[in-house]
């Protein structure tokens, strides 16, 4: 059964590709090749301002530029967030971005602040990609994946996505290119089976 399928691509430097964009890429191989549908957003090519205010937030209206993007949000079934780990939580565009998109009225109900609001974007699932200098482990049992968990928890949690599934890409700086085509590999089977 063919999904619809977004891709977030989270790494904010879109002047040359990085390891964040190569994985995707192999993601979006292996959905195409099965009937999936894909889309991309590239956060790093979009121009648009922080938030800096619950009033902005609450009030005024979404930048036109990422119209577009919350357009994708509601069409998508399954969305697959693309990020590198930068000093241990995921770039501050792409969390600008989410805080963006993520707007009362849209995402959930306005004025909600418990977790138990209605969900505006119930009914899709989520895989969340990271990639890091540091290993994999590391990350996850002595630093307990904090911000992965946090983003599951309080951003794609909060609007409904579930189920939400994570990949932690570790020690990028030094894979072996069989290590690396194991990964392209991995991340093309997910595609394939959209998870």
């Amino acid at each position: 059964m063919s999904r619809r399928i977004l891709i977030l691509q989270g790494h904010p430097d879109a002047s040359e590709p990085h390891l964040c964009h190569a994985l995707a890429q192999h993601y979006l191989e292996g959905a195409e090749a099965t009937g999936h549908t894909v889309r991309v957003i590239d956060v790093g090519t979009l121009d648009f301002p922080l938030l800096r205010s619950r009033r902005a937030w609450e009030n005024e209206p979404l930048p036109e530029a990422l119209r577009e993007s919350q357009t994708a949000i509601a069409w998508a079934e399954h969305l697959v967030l693309f990020f590198p780990l930068w000093l241990g939580d995921m770039p501050a565009l792409f969390k600008g971005f989410l805080e963006q998109v993520a707007r009362p009225g849209f995402a959930f109900a306005p004025g909600a602040t418990s977790p138990f609001a209605a969900k505006g974007l119930s009914g899709r699932s989520a895989r969340v990609v990271v990639t890091m200098g540091m290993p994999a482990l590391v990350y996850e049992h002595f630093y307990r994946a904090h911000s992965v968990k946090s983003l599951e928890r309080n951003v794609l949690g909060f609007v409904g996505i579930a189920p939400i599934e994570a990949t932690l890409i570790g020690q990028v700086e030094s894979l072996s290119e069989r290590a690396l085509r194991a990964w392209f590999e991995r991340l093309h089977e997910m595609g394939r089976w959209a998870r």
